[in-house]
């Protein structure tokens, strides 16, 4: 497997700079953040000259992009025009830069809307046009599963992958969420395994002495952060996922408060290197 890391974390830094540290430390790949006015890929101006220089940079410090990150509340009614649109061109960036994963999420539930409404009721709307021209692009969508989106448990994600059945809808799987709602993770790989394009490498610690006292609905007793620091059992997850036949990236994902974005990246690349 590939070691990489989702690069906003490094938002401040031209994308130069991030590839120049990756490259050092020791990463293999990136999922770099995309999408019209991007920090690191603007899709709305990105040109295919553009596009071989920014490859040429990145194939010389021996590195590819894992995917790019297109993250926006893809089902508010308001905006999903534009999110369509703005996905088409993130698909169309994917091509030029020679990866065939784009992840999303699955947006919020719409006002006055369960989760499960949502997803029934505006999700085809949205992804049905975006994944049909993804098939055609020979990409694939893959959906982060943040909690407080709309594929916030595994019913969820049966239902999603239901109503937009396309073999180039997914999952940029992503453990730690699952773990502290008490979802098994590992049962949830072997359940979806075909539908696992890419995974996010963020761990979950649980602080089972402030649980006690506030309880599952409080707050305070669970944070993510840096692979290996929390209660996830890497070995466990990276061997299943080896079972499955999954052969791409361990992206990681930090917002872990008690490490700065280089600190915690090093720190998440030996934990992981381990394994990988």
């Amino acid at each position: 497997m590939q070691l990489g890391f989702l690069t906003a974390v490094m938002q401040d830094d031209p994308l130069e700079l991030v590839t120049q540290f990756a490259a050092e430390v020791g990463f293999e790949a990136l999922e770099v953040v995309a999408g019209p006015g991007g920090k690191h890929i603007d899709t709305a101006r990105l040109t295919k000259t553009k596009a071989k220089k920014i490859l040429n940079d990145l194939y010389d410090k021996g590195l590819v992009f894992s995917s790019l990150a297109y993250y926006t509340d893809s089902t508010d009614p308001r905006r999903r025009r534009q999110v369509i649109a703005n996905a088409k061109k993130t698909i169309d960036a994917a091509v030029m830069l020679e990866t065939d994963v784009v992840c999303m999420l699955a947006g919020m539930p719409v006002g006055g809307k369960s989760k499960m409404e949502t997803i029934e009721q505006d999700v085809p709307k949205v992804f049905g046009p975006i994944v049909d021209y993804a098939r055609r692009k020979r990409v694939k969508i893959a959906l982060e599963n943040w909690y407080a989106t709309n594929i916030q448990h595994l019913d969820h994600w049966k239902r999603i992958f239901e109503v937009v059945p396309s073999k180039h809808f997914g999952l940029n799987f992503d453990p730690s969420h699952l773990y502290w709602m008490g979802i098994d993770h590992i049962e949830a790989v072997d359940l979806f395994a075909d539908r696992i394009f890419h995974t996010h490498a963020k761990d979950c610690e649980v602080r089972e002495h402030v649980r006690r006292r506030v309880g599952v609905l409080g707050n305070g007793w669970w944070r993510y952060c840096i692979p290996g620091y929390g209660a996830i059992d890497w070995g466990q997850y990276i061997g299943r996922l080896r079972d499955i036949g999954y052969d791409g990236v361990l992206s990681i994902e930090h917002e872990d408060r008690t490490f700065t974005p280089k600190e915690g990246l090093c720190a998440g690349l030996v934990q992981l290197e381990v394994f990988a």
